[in-house]
């Protein structure tokens, strides 16, 4: 998972799933509907960035590990630094690994039972 449009495909794919453009053309946000009433962000992608900068969500704990462990991990941009990765998408984590990112990103936002992927 590499391209813009890969990932999308998969952020689309959760139930509840929108993009929206709330910060202008340049950042796409993929908002999922909460409890009924307000939507929350659980990814950006900002366009035209080579290689993807994906920003998710993160348990914080789990947020420093990957920041320690991972070039490709940094604190969100223009973010919670506490709560929000960016990830550059350059291959250093696999294609299951974004998608358990993403999926995390996602029941955090959702209050689903947030399960926290493991890293080795």
């Amino acid at each position: 998972m590499k391209t813009h449009k890969e990932v999308e495909d998969f952020l689309l794919s959760f139930p509840n799933t929108r993009l929206d453009y709330p910060f202008g053309e340049e950042v796409a946000v993929y908002k999922v509907k909460h409890k009924d009433k307000d939507e929350k962000m659980f990814a950006l992608i900002p366009h035209d960035k080579t290689p993807v900068n994906l920003s998710l969500k993160c348990d914080p704990k789990l947020a420093v590990v990957l920041r320690d462990n991972y070039e490709s991990v940094m604190p969100g941009y223009h973010l919670s630094k506490k709560h929000w990765n960016t990830i550059l998408l350059t291959g250093q984590l696999n294609e299951v690994e974004i998608k358990d990112l993403i999926t995390h990103s996602y029941n955090l936002v959702t209050e689903n039972p947030a399960t926290i992927p493991t890293f080795k």
